[in-house]
Order: C-alpha cells, then structure tokens, then sequence
C-alpha cells in the first residue's frame, strides 16, 4: 500500500468526529495540518505569522485561524484560513480527519484537521498575514537532536516542546514551539506510527485519553 494511502488508513482511527458533546463553551479556531509526499516521506507546510500581527506575530504556526460566524464547521474554519493565508483551494485538500481540540494560550479551543495535499502544491503567502511558508519533514518531529524541551511553563498542560529548524532550500532558521510543536508531535507520532525520542507527556500509541482528560479538566472550571 502507497505511503498516503497507509497514512490516511491510521489517522482515520482517531477521528473525533462530533464525539465532544462535553467540550467547555470557548471561542472556537481551527488548523489545517497538510500533509504530502516528497520522494517517499511525508512533510507538511508550516507558516510564519507576519510581525505585524497583533496574536502571535513573527511565530511559528499551521495555517488557521478563529471560526467565523459563516464557517460551517471545524474543517470550513481551517480550510478557508489555509486558502487566506497560504493560497491553498479548499478544492484540493483530502481531509482525513480532526484530531483532539486543545486550548490555545490566548483561550481558544483549537481544532487540528489533518489533510492531504498533492506535493505540486506552491504557497501564495498573504504578505499581511504570513511572512514565509516553509515545509518540515513530519520525522523532525520524533528526533532528539534540535528538540528541546521545558516544564512548568505558564498555561501549559506537560512539557513545553521547542524545536529549531533549518530550512535547507532558503537556509531560513525557525523557531517551533508550543501549541504548535505540540500538534506537530501528535501528527507525527500518529501517522509515522513511531515513538519520538523524547518524552511527549502521553501515550504515543493511543494520545487521545491525555487530551480528553485535559478538556475534561477544563470543562468542569
């Protein structure tokens, strides 16, 4: 079985799907993890918010963005945020799935919807929201090696992960850390089936009883 084919068969397994009637009332976002094939390994793209931006400018994230009172749905948010910020047509995302919704640091309830992409893709950054758009290969976020890692951080569930990453086509250097490390790792333990070399703070075989149990937590505030 091809590589996306295999992939799209493992991350369907942890689907959320409506299940989260408990979820606390939060204003609502959303994140397209788009993934794809570069010569027999998965990568996604990644952005880098403009500085100009008064929520988490000059940072690291997947494209996303709050739900509009028009979005239909978690997936309406995250694919019309992707084709704003980076260009990409709702058209040609394969939505796989949604993952676990986790709080963002600015109290949003955020969803990760997890997507294919053909790798022909080319980004149009819109220059008033994203200063670049750069591709990660998905294996970066198991290794040790520029993975660093803090506890105890402020509003943070579990360690605070950070990651450097040297962008070899434009040699750019990005800082990921973070909510969004964090959803990097899960997609990467989930669709790579692989253990990281580091502690992630849950279970890499099955995340989803960690995260249930922080909304859990959060719902009952």
């Amino acid at each position: 079985m091809h590589i996306k084919e295999k992939t799209i068969a493992t991350l369907k397994q942890f689907d959320i799907g409506d299940k989260l009637s408990f979820l606390p009332v939060l204003p609502k976002a959303s994140v397209l993890i788009s993934l794809f094939v570069r010569d027999g390994e998965l990568f996604t793209w990644m952005t880098l918010r403009s500085k100009q931006l008064r929520t988490s400018g000059g940072e690291v994230c997947f494209p996303g963005g709050k739900r509009e009172p028009s979005d239909r749905d978690d997936v309406h948010t995250a694919l019309r945020e992707a084709e704003e910020e980076i260009g990409l047509p709702s058209d040609e995302v394969q939505v796989v799935c949604k993952l676990f919704p986790v709080i963002s640091k600015n109290g949003l309830l955020v969803t990760p919807v997890v997507g294919f992409i053909e790798e022909s893709f080319c980004p149009s950054p819109n220059p008033a929201e994203v200063s670049s758009v750069f591709p990660v290969p998905l294996d970066f976020f198991t290794s040790e090696r520029d993975h660093y890692v803090a506890h105890g951080a402020a509003g943070m569930v579990g360690p605070l992960h950070s990651f450097h990453f040297e962008d070899p086509d434009s040699g750019s250097q990005y800082h990921i850390w973070g909510l969004t490390a964090m959803l990097a790792i899960l997609v990467a333990v989930l669709a790579l089936k692989k253990k990281p070399e580091f502690d992630v703070g849950f279970n890499s075989e099955d995340p989803s009883a960690f995260f249930q149990q922080i909304l859990h937590r959060i719902s009952k505030l």
